[in-house]
């Protein structure tokens, strides 16, 4: 086994420079916990890369990005040149290409769905997005987005059985524009995965212990989702409060406004 030094291992886990010689797992069906408040965006779940220990879950869960009126791009898997590459996900001003992967809850394939920034309110999606209207006012429903069902698990770009999306003029155009690192919180959440035994793919064998969080770093709250033996070993039962209960759903347009025909508050930054 192949074991890098620590900073070594910490390039590699974010992005830099990754490059691995099969396929990451298909992408786990999991339920979204509820939002924490009012701004929060959903970051959604991926499989990252150490060279010791392998494909390992990181949790999808609920971030503040780091300036008002930023949209998180995902990252995601690509074939290219003989191996599958990670291009690293960041924060910008509209969603760019992300592999075509469909990571739900808003992330289809292309553009997110979830909601949209109008001023300094970010306003949920409540057919994608799981909020509690008592503590969160500013939401619509649009049930355009999940109109067309794709069940789709796959979880890289191009190669044997990738996903076969490029990236549009406008797509393109959005990925020069000036990005944002992942925040600190991010950061740890990837961390924490990383050593965690029971989120390693050699482990779980694609049912990992911790599917998704309410918040970053925060394996063991209460709105944590996970396997029912994991939960069953902390004495905690598995939430599945998701407005969707899977991430096989139907693909928005790129960054469509996606107001269909509901009536959804007039957009705006």
């Amino acid at each position: 086994m192949l074991v890098l030094p620590p900073a070594a291992r910490a390039e590699v886990s974010i992005g830099i420079g990754v490059s691995v010689g099969f396929p990451p797992p298909a992408l786990p069906v999991y339920a979204q916990p509820i939002a924490p408040g009012p701004g929060y965006i959903w970051t959604p779940g991926y499989w990252a890369w150490d060279p010791a220990y392998g494909y390992y879950w990181v949790p999808g869960t609920w971030v503040m990005p780091p300036e008002i009126g930023l949209l998180w791009t995902p990252g995601w898997w690509g074939w290219s040149d003989g191996f599958y590459r990670w291009n690293a996900g960041y924060w910008g001003m509209n969603v760019g290409f992300y592999g075509g992967v469909n990571y739900g809850y808003g992330y289809f394939g292309t553009g997110y769905s979830g909601g949209y920034w109008r001023g300094g309110d970010f306003y949920y999606n409540r057919a994608v997005s799981n909020v509690n209207i008592t503590n969160i006012r500013n939401v619509y429903v649009d049930n355009t987005v999940i109109n067309n069902v794709n069940v789709n698990r796959v979880s890289y770009n191009g190669g044997r059985g990738g996903i076969a999306a490029q990236p549009t003029a406008a797509q393109r155009t959005y990925g020069n524009q000036r990005r944002f690192q992942p925040t600190s919180v991010q950061t740890r959440q990837r961390e924490v995965a990383m050593r965690d035994p029971a989120q390693r793919f050699k482990t779980n064998q694609g049912r990992p212990a911790v599917f998704a969080t309410q918040r970053a770093g925060d394996f063991q709250g209460p709105h944590a989702v996970r396997t029912p033996a994991a939960a069953n070993s902390r004495m905690v039962a598995a939430p599945n409060r998701g407005m969707v209960q899977a991430p096989e759903r139907g693909r928005a347009p790129v960054n469509a406004p996606n107001r269909g025909t509901v009536q959804a508050p007039e957009r705006g930054r």
